[in-house]
Parts: C-alpha cells; structure tokens; sequence
C-alpha cells in the first residue's frame, strides 16, 4: 500500500527477489510526499549526533551508488543523481563553534569533512551573503531527483512484473485461513504479506485486531526558482532552509514544516518565510524567477523515527512508513530491510530503533 519513493523501492526490491506485487496508492505513482522532494541526501545533517537516524541514514547512503545504478539500468530511464557534497553555514559564533567541534567528530567516525573560515567559504561559494561565518563541507552528501527516481523505480518494478492501481486505497486488512484479505472499493485481495506504505496516510489503513499507526501529517512547502547566474556549487544548508542546485541551472529551496493536518495548500506565509530565508543566505536570489511551488504532506512520528516492522497481531502484515523528511534517503535500506524480513526471515539490527512496539502498536 502506497506508491512514494518508499513504497515504489519496497515492490522493486521485492520483486527483484522473486516476489509477485501488486501495488494499490490512492494517487498515481509518486504523487503524495514525494514530488515535493528536494532529494537530499545528507544524513550527517538531518541527523542528530549519535542518534538512530544518523545510522540508518549512514547505512543508506552507503547503498546509493549501486542502488542508483541498478535501478538505471533495470528501467532505462535516466536518474538526476549528484554526490557533490553540502555545505552546512554557521551565521552566528554558536553555530560556527558547532561546525568546529562537528567537523572533528565526523573525521573520527572516517567521514570526510572539511571546516572551512570566514575567508575560506566566501572562496568557496562567492555569492554568499557576508552574514555567513563559516561552513562545513561533507563531501559524500548529494542530491537525487526524486521524481526521476520514482518514476525509474516504477519502470523497474514493471519490469519485474509488479502491477500499479492507483485511486485506489485499502479500507482494511483482515486475516482469513492463513493469508491476508485486502479490501479495496472494487473487490478483496487475497495475499501472503501487506506492506503498509502509505506515508501520512498509513493511520487510515485499518487492521485487524491492530490500533492505528500514530504517523501524522507534516506539511513541507518547496520552491523551484530560476537562477540568474550560476547555482552554487553544492548544496546549501542552513538550520532555517536548505537549497538544492540541479543540473538544468534551476534551484530547489526547502522547506517549510508545518503542522495543519490533511491540508495541501501552498500559503503565501510559507513561500514568503522560503523567500526571505533564501535572500538572507544568497542575495542573488532576489533576481531568481518562479518556475513552482510543491507542497507534500510528511509522515511525521512522535519521536521522527520512521515506523518499520512487522506486526504483532497480524501476521504477514508490516509497516514501512513515517519517515518524515527523510524518506528519500531511507528508501534503500528501507527495502532491503523489508524484503530480508519477509522473504529471508532475517531481522536487522535497525528493527531495534524502528519496530511500532516503541509506541505500544503492533
């Protein structure tokens, strides 16, 4: 159930392995969060020192490549994908003495991160503001176009047999002699394992015998902007908005995080926060022309972990959802993680971190 990034990586990497798939979303193929994705992959930022998501998002990362290239060559469609780095910005003396001390904890866990001075960033990045201190590049973060991923991974499930029905959403999961039944508004589906992927949407999935799943909606809103001159080099980060340089020239700034429910509206509240934000950090942005707004609603969970695991009451059934901001980068493991699960038997050590008995579910 759901047909995002997370969910179109789960059927392809299942389907790889020899499973039959059918995938039901209640859009099309990436639709929901995920086509309001700037794609970022940099885990050793969205990440908290020494948290959980700092190792998934680590372990992930490191699956890119080969996942990328497999995925590419499975489909034949062709996946915007940059390793180029991030540049992380300090415009206040806390968070420059962050960067300094970060910098170091990163060279001792053998990620390769350089600090860079006041004079040493404007070298770097010349159409900074002179507001910005200092930085700190990681040069394995990148970027991955997360439509362009999508739409590849659903070409390369197509290609392992999986099948798509979007407008579709499940109403119920129930057991009957030993397989799971899927009710959709059209008929009931009878299979062996349900993968619950649904982003913000997976609460409303009803389960037997099951509480709902305590994901909740978290709007992020994107802007995709026109630039006047040469994108930065990178990556930018900042802790207020980050911005993403294609390689068309365009720029992705992001993104807002609001809490307002099932609403998908784009406001000029959150454009205008992304405007300023931007012009503060590149004031070449102020020449920069509009070419769109997105807005996708994030899987937020109590602690901003994502909920993955299997089910305690109904077996055959296992959750792979609530990845808040993250869901891009997580996708591989994500799949792996699931399939070695429901095809191998194999439990990995992140279940430990993500399993749904943390909030009492399941």
């Amino acid at each position: 159930m759901g047909a995002g990034v997370i969910g179109c990586a789960v059927a392809y990497e299942l389907a790889r392995r020899g499973s039959r798939v059918h995938v039901i979303d209640r859009r099309e193929v990436g639709q929901g969060a995920t086509q309001a994705s700037a794609g970022v992959l940099a885990p050793y930022i969205t990440a908290h020192e020494g948290s959980a998501l700092l190792e998934l998002g680590g372990r992930s990362l490191e699956l890119y490549d080969e996942f990328v290239s497999r995925v590419v060559d499975d489909s034949g469609v062709t996946v915007q994908y940059v390793r180029s780095g991030t540049l992380e910005i300090a415009r206040d003396n806390v968070s420059d003495s962050r960067l300094q001390r970060i910098a170091g904890t990163y060279r001792d866990f053998g990620i390769v991160a350089k600090y860079l001075d006041k004079k040493a960033i404007h070298q770097e990045e010349p159409q900074l503001s002179s507001s910005v201190l200092s930085g700190l590049v990681v040069e394995s973060h990148g970027f991955v176009g997360a439509t362009d991923l999508t739409g590849a991974l659903r070409r390369a499930a197509g290609a392992h047999g999986v099948t798509f029905t979007p407008s579709t959403s499940a109403a119920r999961v129930s057991s009957r002699n030993g397989t799971l039944q899927v009710e959709i508004p059209s008929e009931t589906l009878s299979c062996d394992a349900v993968v619950v992927a649904a982003g913000s949407w997976s609460g409303q999935v009803e389960a037997e015998g099951e509480e709902a799943v305590p994901v909740r909606p978290v709007r992020g809103q994107l802007l995709h902007l026109g630039w006047p001159k040469s994108p930065p080099e990178r990556v930018i980060w900042t802790d207020q908005c980050y911005l993403v340089p294609w390689t068309d020239g365009s720029v992705l700034v992001g993104a807002t995080v609001e809490d307002v429910g099932f609403d998908e509206r784009a406001t000029v509240a959150g454009v205008q926060q992304l405007i300023d934000m931007t012009c503060e950090i590149l004031p070449t942005a102020r020449e920069a022309w509009f070419q769109g707004v997105r807005v996708g609603l994030r899987p937020g969970t109590p602690d901003d972990l994502p909920a993955i695991g299997p089910s305690e009451k109904l077996p055959g059934l296992f959750y792979a959802t609530g990845h808040f901001r993250n869901g891009v980068l997580l996708a591989p493991l994500t799949a792996r993680i699931v399939a070695d699960y429901l095809l191998d038997g194999k439990r990995d050590k992140a279940l430990e971190a993500t399993s749904l008995s943390r909030f009492a579910v399941g």
